[in-house]
């Protein structure tokens, strides 16, 4: 009987299986895509970012193909035990009629994000004026969602 008390109290301490730390930022899920709770979770607070702006030509290919590939390296703190995202690239794609998924490469600690090119300048704007979070979720399902997001703010 003891044990059994002694177990039900450790097990009420521990966390059931984790809902997504900044749940409340999610969009309806509608779709009822992500199902249950997130088999992984990585949450970042992005402490510091920097614009890579290139200019590569493929000289040895014609016609010569000219492209500036732009994006944006984010760095932070992770908020959730277990996590290990280190930084963030993202990508802007101003071509395509869909979007790359995004995928998290474990052995660099690296999450990739695709954005139209049109959220360039909005996603620079958080940068220099809010504090940003990153949000990573796999779920069993196969769905992944990822996002930047503020905290809550005080409107004015």
């Amino acid at each position: 009987m003891r044990l059994t008390v002694a177990a039900l109290a450790l097990s009420m301490s521990l966390p059931l299986a984790a809902a997504p730390m900044h749940g409340q930022f999610l969009p309806p899920d509608e779709q009822t895509l992500r199902d249950g709770n997130p088999e992984q979770q990585q949450l970042l607070q992005v402490t510091d970012y920097s614009v890579v702006m290139g200019n590569q030509r493929h000289s040895n290919q014609q016609p010569i193909p000219v492209t500036a590939p732009m994006l944006l390296r984010l760095k932070g703190k992770t908020l959730n035990k277990g996590a290990s995202l280190a930084q963030v690239l993202i990508t802007f794609d101003g071509e395509s009629k869909s979007l790359k998924k995004p995928t998290f490469d474990e052995a660099s600690k690296t999450l990739t994000l695709t954005y139209p090119l049109n959220q360039y300048r909005i996603l620079l704007d958080l940068l220099r004026n809010d504090t940003v979070y990153v949000q990573f979720l796999t779920y069993a399902n196969g769905h992944i969602w990822a996002d930047l997001h503020t905290g809550s703010v005080r409107a004015r």
